[in-house]
């Protein structure tokens, strides 16, 4: 397959995707805790920092868990076990809850700050697909 100078930089664009969303969660998770802070004070900007850190710690697994379960699909011939995979898939799960529930003894107003913090995984996307679309506006005028 011959690719042209095109697609050899659309392939480099969206292979960096990935680096840029977990960037703007970072970001966005700064700016956002502050916000809070300063909009509705420390408990809800506590619970913001407790949602976007296991929003950000469950993209990360998440991002391990497709990877290992491509290469476990590639790699056929090979029996491995999937236990590790479960384990880590209900880790995420677990750890949500225990943080929940911790923000939940301190503050029932901080359970707002974590739902909040819980959905900066969809506000970096929303920014990632802002910043693919903008060149693709340009290009069309």
């Amino acid at each position: 397959m011959n690719l042209t100078a095109t697609d050899r930089a659309g392939e480099a664009f969206y292979a960096g995707a990935l680096r840029r969303i977990q960037r703007s969660m970072i970001v966005l998770g700064i700016l956002g805790s502050g916000a809070a802070w300063v909009h509705f004070g420390w408990r809800v900007a506590l619970g913001f920092v407790g949602g976007a850190c296991i929003a950000y710690l469950n993209f990360q697994s998440l991002e391990r868990i497709v990877d290992a379960l491509a290469e476990r699909t590639t790699q056929s011939g090979q029996a491995q076990s999937g236990r590790a995979l479960v384990v880590r898939f209900l880790v995420r799960y677990f750890l949500m809850a225990v943080v929940g529930y911790a923000i939940l003894s301190v503050s029932r107003v901080g359970v707002y700050g974590l739902f909040a913090g819980l959905f900066l995984p969809v506000a970096a996307i929303l920014c990632e697909a802002a910043y693919g679309l903008y060149p693709a506006l340009l290009r069309s005028f």
